[in-house]
């Protein structure tokens, strides 16, 4: 009896263990953690009031080469970002050095005024910048149209916009030498049963972003959602299939 309790629990961990609950997970705030996914680079979710949605949890990601970080998306409040801010330069002794959102949406550029307070570099997709234009919000202070290359000291990070999906302007990140693609609300997690808001996308072309996605990176170790548990190039795979729904 026991020997097969043992093998029910080896399946178990074995179906459930790409999951974030296998990481070192490191409290911020009441609002703000971290999850580490290797020395380099740290999701980071915060949990913020949405009008329509309520309490929601987002994803962004943080990625280190030395004493720097780039930060991807920032928690929906300057407030919050302050907090996030704060701690990585505190407690992680790093200094955000630039900044890129997903897409124009809070969830991911909602504390963009007080990274520029702070003089931080921010790099966005042309169609994100007209967008924070006419709903007057803070504007990226650098765009790009299909793919941008940035470096972190010598460590590359590329950026693209593939096509509208989630959004009209959303892009996805890849950082090569960790085998990572921040794919932000674009890309569901395995437990979303929808699509989510898709009230500033593109349901045409979302299919055709997504199968864009899949065949620029099939080797992509880990892909992280906007919202909900990072996995692998089964999210991607999943988000088509909702589609099809």
């Amino acid at each position: 009896m026991k020997n097969w309790i043992i093998v029910i629990l080896v399946v178990i961990i074995h179906f459930n263990g790409f999951p974030q609950g296998n990481y070192q997970r490191i409290k911020v705030s009441n609002d703000i953690e971290l999850v580490k996914l290797s020395k380099n680079a740290y999701v980071h979710i915060s949990a913020s009031e949405i009008s329509g949605f309520g309490l929601v949890q987002s994803n962004g990601l943080i990625f280190v080469n030395g004493k720097e970080a780039f930060l991807f998306d920032t928690p929906v409040t300057d407030s919050q970002t302050k907090d996030l801010v704060d701690w990585i330069k505190d407690t992680l002794k790093l200094k955000i050095v630039r900044f890129a959102p997903n897409h124009w949406h809070s969830d991911c550029m909602g504390g963009l005024g007080y990274l520029q307070s702070q003089g931080i570099e921010s790099y966005a997709s042309q169609k994100t910048i007209e967008i924070a234009r006419t709903k007057n919000l803070p504007v990226p202070a650098h765009g790009f149209k299909d793919s941008l290359q940035l470096h972190l000291g010598n460590e590359l990070i590329k950026l693209y916009y593939l096509g509208a999906a989630h959004t009209l302007d959303n892009i996805v990140v890849w950082i090569p030498s960790e085998q990572i693609l921040f794919a932000g609300c674009m890309v569901k997690s395995l437990n979303s049963k929808n699509l989510g808001n898709t009230a500033d996308g593109d349901l045409i072309t979302y299919p055709k972003t997504i199968d864009k996605l899949i065949r620029k990176f099939p080797t992509a170790k880990i892909v992280i959602p906007g919202h909900g548990e990072f996995g692998g190039i089964e999210l991607i795979k999943h988000t088509g299939k909702l589609l099809t729904k």
